[in-house]
């Protein structure tokens, strides 16, 4: 009897890492799968027809530390919406390090191998955010017309970062919304993937994309319209993981 009891404990399917996430994503009719490394997992779907990709792995920028979570998906978006929001202490945080680093250095220009978001809190200027005063005080935002991003987060964008404040962003972690080169991106720092975490950042992403895709249907080509204030030539190559579109 005992072996019995031996066997059928051996044979008992064990509890895969993330099998929440992963019965979110087929309930929600999305692609999962575990990243070939082992280290974390990928999450395909789309959004008003388009393909967007979600990854939970490693980090690829220096201001997030154990796991990042990052969305993408391109939008086909008109390249003067150049917009940044992101969580206020990592703005403090990435305005400190460019000091730092272009103080030490003593250089005269932007490095263009520094990241886009820390060239563009030192290049494009900061927007007030018409939202509560929560979302005022956790995110900032800057872009290379403040009225852009303005547009962008108030209404529905500015309601998902005020719940996202007070659940998933409730600690503050590193976290960014951008738009860059006709895609939506978005990169938080996240330890522990859960179902209820990522079906909320995939929320508030499909917000931003909607809430872009309004902004950009407004532009005007009259004058007095939208106009982009900064140059594009200081955009540096896009990072290798940015390069590649999504995958449907």
């Amino acid at each position: 009897m005992l072996d019995v009891f031996k066997r059928w404990f051996a044979s008992a399917p064990a509890a895969t890492p993330w099998s929440d996430v992963a019965q979110w994503a087929q309930t929600a009719g999305h692609v999962f799968k575990r990243a070939r490394t082992g280290e974390g997992f990928v999450v395909d779907g789309s959004f008003e027809g388009r393909a967007w990709r979600l990854e939970w792995s490693l980090p690829q920028r220096s201001y997030i530390e154990g796991r990042e979570l990052r969305m993408r998906m391109e939008l086909g978006l008109p390249s003067v919406l150049q917009m940044l929001v992101l969580s206020r202490p990592l703005m403090e945080s990435l305005e400190r390090e460019s000091f730092e680093r272009f103080t030490e250095m003593a250089q005269t220009r932007i490095d263009v191998a520094t990241s886009e978001e820390m060239r563009w809190l030192a290049m494009f200027h900061k927007a007030d955010l018409p939202a509560s005063r929560n979302v005022k005080e956790r995110f900032a935002a800057v872009s290379n017309d403040p009225r852009l991003v303005s547009a962008w987060v108030e209404g529905a964008l500015a309601a998902q970062l005020d719940q996202a404040a007070a659940s998933f962003l409730l600690a503050e972690p590193p976290f960014v919304v951008m738009s860059l080169r006709g895609r939506i991106y978005l990169r938080m720092q996240l330890a522990v993937p859960t179902a209820t975490i990522v079906g909320a950042v995939v929320a508030l992403y499909s917000t931003a994309c909607l809430e872009a895709l309004r902004v950009a249907g407004g532009l005007p080509h009259a004058p007095g319209g939208w106009t982009s204030t900064a140059s594009t030539a200081w955009h540096s190559q896009l990072h290798p993981e940015d390069r590649q579109a999504p995958k449907p």
